[in-house]
């Protein structure tokens, strides 16, 4: 009877140990589940989706260029009479703008004719001369044609060409 004792014994105490290595396998198995996700997230979901957005938010339009015809005047006399021969291209904010400037070309060209013919040689011979004409010739362009407009978005002038004889 010694032997029946041990017998029921033995089949109670193996199964509480085969549930608990069966528990910590599961809870093994779902903490590395976990952080699996947790890991997918953060690298997939976490990261990619503000780096899309920030490329939309963030992405830089082309430039629009307007391309002038050459303009030659007759600079003020400094103390011999000069003339100068130019070649601009104008930097627009879109080409909305761009079909602006096109369709107001004359007044536009007049503007900067006025300008250019009101100088010495002397005053746009050198670097600093030529960035002062540049922004002049910015903020004729700006100028709205017509009351109650907007100024257009004109944010440069590039000269391609550019001789003073």
């Amino acid at each position: 009877m010694a032997q029946d004792p041990k017998e029921e014994k033995a089949p109670e105490e193996a199964a509480p140990k085969s549930n608990k290595k069966l528990i910590i396998i599961i809870a093994g198995v779902l903490l590395l589940a976990l952080a699996g996700g947790g890991a997918a997230w953060y690298f997939m979901g976490n990261k990619a989706g503000p780096k899309k957005e920030e490329k939309h938010d963030e992405a830089p339009k082309p430039p629009v260029f307007v391309t002038l015809e050459s303009f030659t005047v007759n600079l003020q006399p400094d103390p011999d009479e000069k003339f100068l021969q130019v070649d601009l291209t104008l930097k627009v904010a879109s080409p909305e703008v761009s079909e602006q400037v096109k369709l107001n070309m004359p007044e536009i060209r007049n503007r900067i004719l006025l300008l250019l013919s009101n100088k010495k040689a002397s005053e746009i011979n050198n670097v600093e001369g030529k960035k002062t004409l540049s922004d002049e010739i910015v903020n004729q362009v700006k100028q709205p044609f017509n009351k109650g407009e907007k100024p257009l978005e004109v944010s440069g002038v590039f000269f391609t060409s550019f001789v003073i004889q």
